[in-house]
């Protein structure tokens, strides 16, 4: 049985975190793969950490299990998802997915990761081919979105049309060989970096639609400081000769 870990990293998600674990449940009862939630939480002052606690000692065995890596303090995107692969790398999954906590990447999705990644390195949940959209997002964030893959995808030279997607399953083969640990994007820009490494070093890949809706319950994360971390990255990868 192939195995799969579902990387969701979380910082004051108290109010999400269950339902989105329990959801995963559900969308994957049905599919043979043996399945880890690996909850990675930045000491979270609103309880989330003991939550996830709480789902891990419900989740014990295979094909549905709940782990979790406390972190001390906030400590950002990037080397939340990192820690994950490092522990999925360690272990041998097959697959590792990235998700959000916060309901915008629905579950109900994995069953097409997992049968497009039969035949590609990556699968990349994508707002912006046909059949994928947003919901509830005022004009500029759209603008921004879209704007912001655009930009992205005319500077790199890489044809992906959601570059800022953060719903995506890899191969363990291509986190192996990615270079974790030579990645420098912090925040979102992290998600910029990994598609252009998976590009530039050959990996295939390819978007499947999916509707994005926007959080109900919780925070944002996005800050203006955020943004501007991405937009300049852009250019550092562009000029970055590791990778050319």
């Amino acid at each position: 049985m192939k195995r799969l870990a579902i990387a969701i990293p979380t910082y004051n998600e108290k109010d999400n975190l269950d339902g989105i674990i329990r959801d995963n449940r559900e969308a994957l009862s049905e599919i043979q793969i043996d399945t880890t939630i690996i909850i990675i939480d930045d000491n979270s002052p609103d309880g989330t950490g003991d939550i996830a606690d709480k789902l891990a000692k419900e989740f014990t065995t295979s094909p549905f299990q709940v782990t979790v890596i406390h972190r001390e303090g906030k400590l950002g995107l990037a080397s939340a998802y990192i820690t994950a692969f490092k522990q999925a790398i360690e272990k041998s999954y097959d697959y590792i997915l990235t998700m959000d906590a916060d309901f915008s990447h629905k579950p109900e999705y994995i069953p097409a990761f997992l049968e497009k990644i039969a035949a590609n390195d990556v699968v990349i949940g994508s707002r912006n081919i046909k059949g994928g959209s947003v919901e509830n997002w005022s004009l500029i964030r759209k603008f921004i979105s879209k704007g912001g893959s655009f930009y992205s995808r005319t500077i790199l030279g890489v044809n992906i049309k959601d570059f800022t997607a953060g719903f995506v399953m890899y191969k363990r083969q291509v986190l192996e060989k990615i270079g974790l640990d030579d990645i420098k994007s912090e925040g979102y820009s992290f998600a910029i970096e990994m598609k252009y490494r998976v590009a530039k070093m050959g990996f295939s890949y390819v978007e499947i639609p999916i509707v994005f809706p926007d959080r109900i319950k919780g925070k944002a994360k996005m800050s203006r400081k955020i943004f501007l971390e991405a937009f300049l990255r852009v250019w550092q990868l562009k000029f970055n000769k590791i990778l050319k």
